[in-house]
């Protein structure tokens, strides 16, 4: 039974649930479903699918969760950067608005759920620490600015195309002249009423005394307000025939059983894209379910959250979905609303199917520019530029990691900007690794502790040179290491022992351990004793299972005062005295 609760969590919560969670569980559900029916609209036309495509990726893949998931409070489905994601890359395989295109959009969440489980299985979650935080922030930074501008487009009532910012601002350009100002309007008034919403709604109700629950329902639905605003206002003055366009027919159903295209080609074609929408996705839901866990000291396990975000989207590839992930907006708004358990997302289910059946032919007139303007809304919260003065503030080489994603996104697309930005976090990595921080230390008169000569007033000796490395050891930088040594020792001949503090040492591959034996022989040859101090205890393990530890010329201590009072003492040392 362990077992079975471990890989199916449903089993662990299912257990305690009882009246008071369905009550919350229900109440958050209501609150959820009214913010997403003009979402997932939404992020079905961000993602160049049909409008019921939103919801469909909403139903299936949210009960899929509830199963398998370990967070009790994320809310799983379209996202803006997944959707910008699967416009880039089903895109690139087959025309929008065809058949082709809405099998690829399946076929890349089947890639995706396909590779979360295998991650899942084989507890792969490791892999997303590739994409460091300064990366993620520029990333959807710059998807933020991809995103809002290509709804542009949608507000003035022009067709603009591009994936890359100069590409839809130039089409953009050319096509001014057919803007359509009735379109515009809509546009602007709904911009204005939204932003209206969000930051001034729920005040305004609570100063006149509006129930706190109350308020917070009738603000998250400001976007349906809007919806159904401009949706009469485009019906009862016909405005679709003066060139507003609509959304128009929506299937009257629940999500149809579908099947992806399994051709080597499109596969192929997809491959990467998916990989880097899974771990995007798998990063970002992480994120907001370990930060709303810890508020009620809960926890996830992210390696079934793999298997549970997998399963999420091998729902959406076979009901007529895309890819899906965990929101941090709707997750927010579903913990918020009091959510207590996964069941508020498959009562959230309940109500989108009831939607798909019910109210799909009320959204015939709605305009594109509201579902626009929706997303606009919701993914400026996204651009934070403030990430480059703070990495730049603290640290260059994560400021070039942003910069470099941000500017790449923007000007040649999110997989270009997003494969540049891990791809220059590892350099980055690496070259910081490759030049360890060495210092060289001293004792702290009247105690027992050692500090950088640079930085403090301390204890040395010529005879006796003591460098405490502040980094793992391996290919990248064991040839520095050799090379600080030897142009420390010949510096003068009065250096009797080198003594290297390991204590911030974790690894030692095979190559540093190479390294650390031609230091031995240069210094054995030179007359100089090489001496290890505090070495943790599985670098020492490793040492041990090598030759170095037998032809040291010198000594392993098991702390630096050590090695200090036994060498200060030493014959060696009384003589160059």
């Amino acid at each position: 039974m362990h077992s079975l609760r471990q890989h199916f969590p449903i089993l662990e919560w299912g257990r305690t649930y009882n009246k008071s969670a369905l009550s919350n569980d229900l109440i958050a559900a209501v609150i959820v479903t009214i913010m997403l029916i003009p979402q997932s609209l939404a992020y079905a036309l961000l993602a160049g699918l049909p409008p019921e495509a939103g919801i469909y990726a909403s139903i299936a893949p949210i009960i899929l969760y509830a199963v398998f998931g370990t967070s009790r409070a994320l809310a799983v489905g379209p996202v803006a950067v997944v959707s910008l994601l699967t416009a880039s890359a089903v895109g690139q395989v087959a025309e929008q608005g065809t058949i082709g295109y809405a099998v690829a959009a399946l076929t890349l969440a089947f890639l995706s759920g396909s590779f979360l489980v295998l991650m899942g299985v084989f507890r792969l979650g490791f892999l997303a620490n590739f994409l460091s935080h300064p990366v993620i922030a520029g990333f959807i930074t710059a998807s933020g600015v991809l995103i809002a501008t290509s709804q542009i487009k949608h507000i003035l009532g022009i067709n603009a195309g591009g994936h890359t910012l100069p590409e839809m601002l130039y089409s953009i350009l050319t096509h001014v002249g057919d803007i359509n100002w009735i379109t515009v309007s809509i546009g602007v008034a709904g911009t204005g009423f939204l932003f209206w919403v969000r930051k001034h709604l729920k005040p305004t109700l609570q100063r006149i005394g509006t129930p706190p629950l109350l308020a917070d329902i009738l603000t998250k639905a400001g976007p349906v307000a809007a919806v159904v605003t401009t949706t009469l206002v485009v019906w009862i003055f016909d405005l679709a025939d003066r060139g507003v366009k609509i959304v128009g027919e929506v299937p009257q159903s629940l999500p149809p059983l579908t099947w992806p295209g399994l051709s080597p080609d499109l596969l192929s074609a997809l491959l990467i894209p998916a990989i880097l929408i899974s771990i995007i996705g798998f990063v970002e839901s992480v994120s907001v379910a370990q930060t709303l866990a810890a508020k009620k000291r809960q926890r996830i396990d992210p390696d079934q959250e793999l298997i549970g975000l997998g399963a999420a989207n091998l729902g959406a590839a076979f009901t007529g979905g895309y890819p899906v992930t965990g929101g941090f907006a709707r997750s927010v708004v579903n913990f918020d609303a009091g959510a207590e358990t996964p069941a508020a997302g498959a009562f959230t289910a309940i109500g989108l199917a009831i939607a798909a059946v019910a109210l799909t032919p009320l959204v015939h007139f709605l305009p594109n520019a509201t579902l626009a303007v929706t997303i606009i809304v919701a993914v400026l919260s996204l651009v934070d530029l403030s990430i480059l003065k703070k990495t730049w503030n603290y640290s260059h080489a994560d400021f070039v990691a942003v910069a470099a994603t941000i500017l790449l996104t923007l000007t040649f697309g999110v997989e270009i900007g997003v494969a540049a930005g891990v791809l220059t976090s590892i350099v980055l990595h690496l070259y910081k690794t490759s030049r360890p921080h060495v210092a060289e230390v001293g004792l702290v008169p009247g105690t027992q502790h050692f500090r950088n000569i640079d930085r403090h007033d301390v204890e040395t000796d010529p005879t006796l040179v003591s460098l405490r490395v502040d980094e793992s050891l391996y290919f990248v930088n064991a040839r520095f290491l050799e090379d600080l040594i030897q142009k420390r020792v010949t510096e003068g001949c009065a250096v009797k022992h080198v003594v290297l503090m390991f204590s911030a040492v974790n690894v030692v591959d095979y190559s540093a351990l190479e390294s650390l034996e031609a230091i031995n022989h240069r210094l054995k040859d030179m007359g100089v004793g090489l001496h290890l101090s505090e070495v943790k205890g599985p670098v020492m393990d490793r040492l041990q299972r090598s030759h170095f530890v037998e032809e040291l010329h010198g000594r392993i201590y098991l702390s630096q005062y050590e090695a200090w009072s036994s060498l200060m003492n030493s014959p060696q040392s009384n003589a160059a005295r």
